[in-house]
Order: C-alpha cells, then structure tokens, then sequence
C-alpha cells in the first residue's frame, strides 16, 4: 500500500506561559528539540535546548554540552499547549522549535481535511497561525497537481514569499529567520510576520478549495 498523506510545517505565534517561546523572544537563540511527557497524575514534563545561559526560576538547566544547555520545567495538565492541540488531533509531531518568539512545528497529517481541522482548532485558539510548507507522499501527477492564482496575492505580498523563498526562510533547516528576511525587505518584523501570514493563507485556501 502506497502512503498518500501530506508532510506540514507550520509556524505559531507562542501564547503567554510558553517558555520555549519566550526563551527564544527574550534571547534571540533558536530553541531546539522541544519535548514533553505527560505523568498519571496530570503533571507535564517539559524540555528544550537553547545556546543561551538562562535566568529563569522556572526552568532547570539538565544537561550541557558544546556551549548548548537542555533546560527542563514543569507545568500542570491544564489546558492543551499548542503541540497538545495538534497531537490531540491524532498527528504526533516530527519535530518541535522556537525562534523569535513563534513555535514551529512539523508533522504529517492523513489527508487535507486533518490540516484544515487542525488550522482552525490553532486559529481558534491563538494568533498568527502559518502555514509554512506543505509536501503530498509520493510522486506528482495531474491529478495532484494544484494551481494557485497570484492575482490573490498583493504585490507586496508576493515580494514577501519571493524574498522569504529566495533567503531560505522555507527551508529545513532554514537558512534565514524571520527578522533576517523583514531587514532584507526593510520592514519591520511584524510587518513581514503580517504579510506572510495573509498570504499563507491564500496559498492553504487554494489548496483546500482544489481538494
């Protein structure tokens, strides 16, 4: 049997209370390898490495190596994370980072209709939400293929991907951040997360429409 699902990487504005996010706002390092566990008793084990050196009470530095330290904190079972809330979706996920202060996620996903469900229930529940790639198992033929409109984009909108395309935004590992991009486009950081964002947008909607 042939796999057919989709490969997704997306990209979250992280909410108050994220450490990962907020490690990587407040530092500028990209925090890597994001993990977690959940206990019995509903208390949540979380951890993330970082290049940085943190003063944080609520985080505990556990292993260091080649100037890179994996930190661990705790939380309680709550209220789902932005993570929980994909995997409760049934899509575990490949792999987990922050950078400027957003969450990037990657993860496959059955079909369209689990991304479009899991876009909306992360839509529904925090800000600047994007879709940052989107690759189908197995080769491409006619009936795959999906045809996106640019006259949907803004001018300025179709300069922000070209360039975010062009410096390797997209890319894994990425060869450029976000504020690598906005300086190279002359705006400000928000302005090019803003602008990307609406246009993702468009793109995903292409797609879904076309299934």
């Amino acid at each position: 049997m042939s796999a057919t699902g989709l490969q997704i990487a997306m990209a979250v504005d992280a909410p108050a209370g994220c450490p990962a996010g907020e490690v990587s706002a407040d530092t500028g390092s990209s925090v890597e390898s994001v993990t977690w566990n959940r206990a019995g008793d509903g208390s949540v084990t979380e951890e993330f490495t970082v290049e940085a050196d943190l003063d944080r009470a609520d985080v505990d530095p556990v292993f260091e190596t080649d100037g890179r330290t994996r930190y661990r904190f705790d939380r309680d079972w709550t209220d789902p994370c932005v993570c929980e809330t994909v995997e409760l979706q049934g899509c575990p996920l490949q792999n987990v980072r922050a950078e400027d202060g957003r969450l990037h996620l990657t993860f496959y996903a059955p079909d369209v209709d689990h991304v479009r469900e899991i876009v909306s229930e992360l839509r529904e529940r925090y800000e600047g939400v994007q879709l940052e790639h989107l690759s189908q198992s197995g080769d491409v033929d006619d009936e795959n293929l999906v045809l996106v409109d640019r006259s949907r984009l803004t001018d300025r909108q179709q300069e922000v991907i070209e360039t975010a395309y062009r410096m390797g935004y997209f890319e894994h590992p990425r060869e450029a951040n976000a504020s690598d991009v906005a300086g190279e486009l002359g705006i400000t950081l928000s302005t090019f997360t803003e602008h990307l964002a609406i246009a993702q947008s468009k793109v995903l909607d292409a797609i879904v429409d076309a299934d």
